[in-house]
């Protein structure tokens, strides 16, 4: 019977745009590291018009997908099953491939995060900061319920985010304020600041961090350091940043397609750290 080991299996990363992504580099890392050399992982640019057709036409050689935007939600309906992660902020980043042809989704952007935080000590707080209020910020909110026991202030720049957000409190418990972007300033007090926004976006807040800065988390890995990073870090702030997210929700990933654990977690952040320094 073949095995993973000498079995060739295949598995990607698919979204739009796609030529950024660091997945590759990481799972790659993990394959070399787990001495699965007969594994494969590319990168392919897929809409929501292409992924039906795509995922209609994987072979039993596929193991699993990971997907970027603007795919976490459109996948959900060519799905045989979705974990209640995944479910409750309804997306999925990750897709495995069964033996007997089903197709299972998953989040581990959630644990993920929750993982990242405790990596660097941060277990409980008893209220927390959200910055933005985008795609991500879902599943900054869902993570928050597993590590924030008091009231989690979102800070917005719409009300149409606003009334997404706080439907989005309501289905997963969480005690949520929502303020205003022009108050942002006022989030960097926070035990936990987690940021959510495009580059650029945070870089005015910098020049308002506290003397004694508590810990933030900004989900950005390129460009790295932000301008919020980068003072928060100075001012002696704990600091968490995307390439800790993105390396730990990948070895979720690792561990779920493969059916090996632990995954790598060390290697996998070293080739994602050569690679940034590259680009």
């Amino acid at each position: 019977m073949p095995t993973p080991e000498t079995d060739a299996r295949r598995a990607a990363v698919l979204g739009s745009p796609i030529a950024h992504s660091l997945s590759p580099v990481l799972h790659r890392a993990a394959y070399e590291e787990l001495g699965l050399a007969h594994w494969s992982y590319d990168r392919f640019e897929v809409d929501e018009a292409a992924l039906p057709g795509f995922v209609a036409g994987l072979g039993p050689e596929w193991a699993g997908l990971s997907l970027t935007m603007p795919l976490k939600r459109a996948v959900i309906p060519l799905l045989d099953e979705v974990s209640e992660t995944a479910r409750s902020v309804e997306a999925v980043n990750t897709v495995v491939l069964t033996g007997d042809g089903r197709r299972v989704g998953d989040n581990t952007d959630i644990p993920g995060m929750v993982a990242a935080l405790r990596e660097h000590g941060i277990d409980k707080v008893d209220s927390a900061a959200i910055l933005g209020a985008g795609a991500t910020a879902s599943s900054a909110l869902a993570a928050l319920a597993r590590v924030c026991t008091g009231e989690v202030s979102v800070y917005v720049r719409s009300e149409a985010r606003a009334a997404e957000m706080r439907e989005w409190a309501e289905r997963l418990e969480v005690e949520v304020r929502i303020a205003d972007w022009a108050d942002a300033e006022r989030a960097l007090r926070a035990p936990l600041v987690v940021a959510t926004t495009p580059a650029g976006a945070t870089d005015a807040l910098a020049p308002h961090i506290p003397e004694r800065p508590a810990a933030l988390f900004d989900v950005l890995y390129d460009p790295w350091p932000t301008q919020l990073a980068a003072r928060w870090s100075a001012y002696g702030g704990a600091v968490v940043g995307g390439l800790d997210l993105l390396v730990h929700q990948a070895v979720l990933q690792v561990e779920q397609m493969t059916g090996r654990a632990p995954a790598p977690l060390a290697a996998m952040r070293a080739a994602g750290e050569r690679s940034l320094a590259h680009r």
